[in-house]
This record gives C-alpha cells, sequence and structure tokens, in this order.
C-alpha cells in the first residue's frame, strides 16, 4: 500500500492544527455553528440527528493492521467503542464530542490517516474493487491509478468549489465490484489489441432523488492520459454544471441535459486544449507509485490442497463458509476472504473496537498485515494462504465474524438511517435487523442463492436501493414510515435501476412484503441455478406484484 511521505505528513499534521484553532473558535462562541459548518465538513465532520459524526477516510478501501488498531483505539477511547464501515469504503465515527474531535485526528495522522475529501463539494474519496491485487483476471491493479487520482485531486485548487460532491471507481476486472455505473465518473482498466493499457470512462452515474446510469464517453483512454482527460471532465462540469439548484447539480443533470454526445465532444475539446505535459504524470512517477503495490512476496504453493477438502467433507458449517465467503485468488494456492459484518440481527457495517483489534492480529497472521473495506460494508483479508483457511474460520467463529451471507440475503446494505441521519424519512438498520432475521436459516438463505437486498432511509440512496435486486426505500407518509420497493435492481457490469413495484408498505408490513418475493421467486425460477436477477429479467415485475398486492 502507499506509504506517505515527509510532504503528505506535513500536510495533513497542518490541516490537524488549522482544524484545531477553528474548534476551538466555535467551543468559545467566536463562531456560530452556521459559520463553523463549512469548515467541519472540510475536515469530515457532520452534525446529525443526536451528535456529530466523524467520517475517515480509507482511500480505495485499503488499512493496514496499524490503522485499523489505531481505529479501535478511537472507538474506543472517543466514541462508544465500535464503529461503522460505509459503502464509499470509509468509517464513521457516530458519537465523538467536538472538543475531541481534533486529538482524533492528530492520532489519525500518526498512521497516515485523514477524513479529508470525505464531506464536501469536492472529489471524495476514490474507491476501487476491494480484491484489487488479487482478483483473478485482473489487467493491473486499480489503486496505483485510485492513489494517482487522490494525489491529483487532494486540494486541487479549481475543484474544491464543485457544484456539488464528485465520486470516482475504478476497477481492473470484467467483473465490476466497484458500482462504476452509478459514480459520477467510473474507470475500467483494460488493453487494446496491440496490448497497451488504458480506461474505458463512464461519466454522469449517480442515484440520488434521480438515478442514472453512467454512460460511456471513450471507449479506451490511454492509461498515461488520465490526469489529463479527468481535468476535461471536471473542469466541463465545474464550468456548466448547475449551482441554482442542489437536486439538479450533479455530472449527471449536465450529461443528460446536454445528451452523451454533445457532453462527450465538450470534454474532447477541452482536453485538446489542456497542455498535457503539465497534467499527465511522466512515466518514471506512475512506476514510482506502482511500487507501492507491488506483489506480496506469495509462497510457491499447490493450488489444492488435500487437507482443506478433507476439512470441507467433515464440516458443513466450514463448507457453508467456503461457499459463501471464500472467492478465487490469482496466486495458485491463496484465497480471497470477506469477513461479514452482518451477523444475522446485527447492524450492518459495524464493527466494535475488539473485533477491529481481532482483526488486525489475523491480518498480520495471514494477510501480509492488510485489510479491505467492501462497498457493501464488509471487510476482506486478500491474500489468505488456502492451508490457513480453516483455522482462520475458527478464530471468525469467536470473533462473530464468520456468518457465512455473503452475496446471500442477510448480507444487506443499510444506511444509518432514521437512527442517527438527520435527513432521513424512515429507519433502515432495524428493518434491515428484522428481513435479516426472518431469512437467516442457513439451509434456507443457500437455496434463495445470490440475492443482494439494498435499503436507504431517504431518497439520497446512501443504501444504495436503487441497485438493489429488491431495493427498499424508507419515506414519510403524515409522520409514519413506509417502504417502497423496487426490484430488479444492479450495481455490477450488467448495472440496471430496480423498478417501483406498487404502493409503499408500512413498517410492520415491509418484511412480509420481503419473504413474499422470495418466496414468488423461489416458486418461479427455473432451477436453483438461476439467480433471483436472471428470474426477475426474465419474467419481470407482474408475477411478484400479483403475491404482494393480492391480499395487500
Amino acid at each position: 500500500m502507499y506509504r506517505y511521505d515527509n510532504h503528505d505528513r506535513q500536510l495533513v499534521r497542518e490541516r490537524v492544527e488549522q482544524f484545531r484553532s477553528q474548534v476551538q473558535r466555535r467551543l468559545s462562541g467566536e463562531l456560530t455553528e452556521d459559520e463553523f459548518k463549512p469548515l467541519r465538513l472540510m475536515n469530515g465532520l457532520y452534525l446529525q440527528l443526536h451528535a456529530y459524526m466523524l467520517r475517515v477516510a480509507i482511500p480505495y478501501g485499503t488499512l493496514s493492521s496499524v490503522q485499523l488498531r489505531k481505529l479501535a483505539h478511537i472507538g474506543r477511547r472517543y466514541d462508544k467503542g465500535y464503529g461503522h464501515f460505509t459503502t464509499r469504503q470509509n468509517l464513521q465515527f457516530n458519537w465523538p464530542a467536538l472538543a475531541d474531535t481534533p486529538d482524533i485526528l492528530a492520532e489519525l495522522a500518526e498512521v497516515d490517516m485523514h477524513a479529508i475529501q470525505t464531506s464536501g463539494n469536492c472529489i471524495r474519496n476514490v474507491t476501487a474493487d476491494h480484491f484489487a491485487g488479487a482478483a483473478a483476471g485482473e489487467i493491473e491493479d486499480p489503486r496505483i491509478w485510485c492513489e494517482i487520482i487522490r494525489q491529483w485531486s487532494t486540494f486541487h485548487p479549481e475543484f474544491s468549489f464543485l457544484p456539488r460532491k464528485f465520486k470516482i471507481a475504478v476497477t481492473a476486472t470484467e467483473q465490476d465490484r466497484a458500482a462504476l455505473r452509478v459514480h459520477d465518473i467510473g474507470l475500467r482498466l483494460l488493453r487494446d489489441q496491440s496490448g497497451e493499457i488504458g480506461f474505458e470512462v463512464m461519466v454522469g452515474g449517480g442515484q440520488g432523488r434521480t438515478p442514472v446510469l453512467a454512460k460511456t464517453i471513450r471507449s479506451f483512454l490511454p492509461a498515461d492520459r488520465l490526469l489529463s482527460y479527468l481535468e476535461a471532465i471536471l473542469r466541463t462540469y465545474n464550468l456548466l454544471g448547475r449551482r441554482d439548484n442542489l437536486y439538479k447539480s450533479r455530472i449527471k443533470i449536465l450529461v443528460d441535459a446536454v445528451g452523451p454526445d454533445e457532453f462527450t465532444r465538450l470534454v474532447e475539446t477541452e482536453w485538446q486544449q489542456i497542455p498535457h505535459d503539465r497534467i499527465d504524470l511522466p512515466e518514471a512517477e506512475i512506476s514510482r507509485i506502482r511500487g507501492f503495490f507491488a506483489r506480496p512476496p506469495f509462497e510457491t504453493l499447490p493450488d489444492t490442497d488435500p487437507e482443506l477438502a478433507r476439512r470441507r467433507l467433515a464440516d458443513r458449517g466450514f463448507a457453508r463458509w467456503l461457499k459463501a465467503n471464500v472467492a478465487a485468488h490469482k496466486q495458485p494456492g491463496y484465497a480471497i476472504v470477506t469477513l461479514s459484518l452482518k451477523p444475522h440481527g446485527g447492524v450492518p457495517g459495524d464493527a466494535t473496537a475488539d473485533q477491529m483489534d481481532a482483526i488486525a492480529d489475523l491480518a498480520d497472521r495471514y494477510s501480509f498485515g492488510e485489510i479491505r473495506v467492501t462497498h457493501e460494508q464488509n471487510l476482506a483479508l486478500v491474500h489468505v494462504r488456502k492451508r490457513d483457511l480453516y483455522q482462520l474460520w475458527q478464530a471468525l467463529v469467536s470473533l462473530g465474524l464468520a456468518t457465512a451471507n455473503i452475496g446471500l440475503a442477510t448480507d444487506i446494505i443499510a444506511c444509518p438511517g432514521l437512527d442517527y441521519c438527520s435527513l432521513a424519512n424512515a429507519r433502515s438498520i432495524p428493518v434491515a435487523q428484522r428481513i435479516s432475521l426472518a431469512l437467516q436459516d442457513s439451509d434456507r438463505l443457500t437455496g434463495i442463492g445470490e440475492l443482494k437486498i439494498k435499503i436507504s432511509g431517504c431518497i439520497n440512496a446512501c443504501g444504495h436501493h436503487h441497485v438493489g435486486h429488491i431495493g427498499i426505500l424508507g419515506v414519510d407518509k403524515k409522520g409514519e414510515e413506509f417502504y417502497q420497493i423496487t426490484l430488479g435492481g444492479s450495481a455490477d457490469e450488467t448495472a440496471a435501476i430496480g423498478e417501483i413495484i406498487g404502493p409503499a408498505f408500512s413498517s410492520d408490513r415491509v418484511v412480509w412484503a420481503v419473504e413474499t418475493i422470495v418466496e414468488t421467486y423461489l416458486k418461479l425460477r427455473r432451477g436453483p441455478e438461476e439467480r433471483f436477477l436472471d428470474a426477475y429479467r426474465r419474467v419481470g415485475p407482474d408475477p411478484f406484484k400479483e403475491t404482494l398486492y393480492a391480499t395487500h
């Protein structure tokens, strides 16, 4: 992973001391809350329903064991003993005292962490495929380019006050685990016919009150021209994006208003006017950053392990976990392990300080001291020897982190909702917990197969409900919480926006509605191999509407 140099560390330390002065002025009354708001947001500090919330940046979702232990320490000392991992691969502390926030940022700086670019109308934390560097079929580690974008965008003077927040994601495989099509810019690494590395550039995706899938505006951009092309996109947006209406200020609205072809022409014209040699990095600098993401010192191992096969046959719980939570690695003899932060009945994305400390220890023992945050609110150890999988599983069982549900119906994405967020209309967490408990039977989960349920407590869609196979949106109706359901959404390489299927359900009926959808699917699918999403695309919404509203 990238290691800060003296310049990076000085920049972060100076930012901390600047914010310390701003907090002191707020506490003394010298600054009003309205005056303090833009200052705190530039440092990742929000004011929510009950307390401040601090959002910590985890660039492209990569953490060292040292950094995770620091997060555990902060959660224990300054918060309520836990942290919440988000869909932007960040971590949120929900209960810090305002007076403590400069000390928290100072402690983060000790391990090369900060809260810069986690809020405000700037380029937010750049996300990546959480299996980066380990995924089979990968063109190149996409984190190299995420780090280049991070360094280019941090405090970029031209893009510090954009019309609205701006999100970029990068992946390097045909399988999209980074939700590229619902980002302002999605970048997919690929090779052209000559073998040159470049990017497919997608622009104008987003969720919120106007869900839109990004359009490809360049099918191949040479990799060494990435920064100048991003500069052209951002300049076009900065110049033409609306600032008079909060709901029409995202780049997706601009692309839709002028049309993809015209937007592409505007970007290409701007790009031709940019002095590329002043912006694009020389190959030596790209190679220097690439060196920080070198392959770990893998052992030469056989790809099959007889003891692993024996354990799989002997222990049904272990076999179930292997199937759901373990993925193929590009290196023979190794595997990728996802740690579920979705225990049945638990709060999606939460990890206690004790769990974070224990995961850091496991990362040191089994995965070269590295942890990944997934955009689906789980954690991953991506370089685990297959021969260590059984021991790792036993340790995770004891920590409550071995729920065998990755990609299954109880691996639910949920925003904090009305339990925390001042923007929310309805609760998300209790609904996720109730659905999880209703569907927790292991055999039933396995029988249902891949099913992505995503819940948002308001139209801002922080729970990604628009791209859930089953999406749930909390709405307020005369002071009561209701839940609108969409079906058929997807955030992967077959991205789609879900369809609203009918009137919203009351809080006490929404779990019944989800169970009814599941049972309808099980009756109409063409055998266990047909996934929910495939079945829905084949039959459409009508069979689900009939069963949901016949007795509603």
